[in-house]
Parts: structure tokens; C-alpha cells; sequence
């Protein structure tokens, strides 16, 4: 049986998240700023640098809460009862394989 998450779990990573927006707001504030003082082809130049960083921080973001999420499904397969050492073993080998 798969353990709820605790208070303390769930506002942890309430906080990550919290912060990842406020960061992406950031970021997008600081491109908007610049946007509008800038020529057209500044802002073309702006709008692709902003295009990339949101690329790479949406891969990089996603990648990593992915990978956790499935080493804590990982984790939680290996604790089950009801099948052998090896299903189990082989079960939690096949999930970590999923990892980015």
C-alpha cells in the first residue's frame, strides 16, 4: 500500500512550486522590460532568448520533479508485500528505467 504524503511533504513541495512561479514571473517581468525599450530587431532577439530560456527551464523543471516523482514511486514499489523479492525487484528497476 502506497503511504499518503504528510503535511510537512505536501507543503514542501507546495513551497517548490511557489517558488518556481514566482521565478518564471520574474523572468518574464525582466523580458518585458527589456522588450519595451528595445528596436525591433532587439525585441525579435528578446523574444527568441525568452522562447529558449522558457524551453530549457520547462525541461530542466519537468525533468527533475519528473525523475523524483518516479524514484518515489520506486521507492514505494519496493516496500509492497504479496510478490516476491525478485517481481518487486524487478518491478522498481523497470520504473527507475523510465527516468529522463
Amino acid at each position: 500500500m502506497i503511504e499518503p504524503t504528510t503535511p510537512d511533504e505536501d507543503e514542501a513541495f507546495n513551497e517548490l512550486e511557489r517558488m518556481a512561479k514566482q521565478r518564471k514571473e520574474s523572468v518574464r517581468s525582466q523580458f518585458e522590460n527589456w522588450r519595451e525599450s528595445a528596436s525591433d530587431y532587439e525585441r525579435g532577439v528578446i523574444d527568441g532568448m525568452q522562447k529558449q530560456m522558457q524551453s530549457d527551464v520547462t525541461k530542466m523543471m519537468g525533468g527533475d520533479i519528473r525523475n523524483a516523482t518516479i524514484e518515489e514511486v520506486a521507492q514505494h514499489v519496493e516496500k509492497l508485500t504479496g510478490f516476491g523479492q525478485d517481481t518487486i525487484s524487478s518491478f522498481a528497476i523497470y520504473i527507475r528505467g523510465m527516468k529522463k
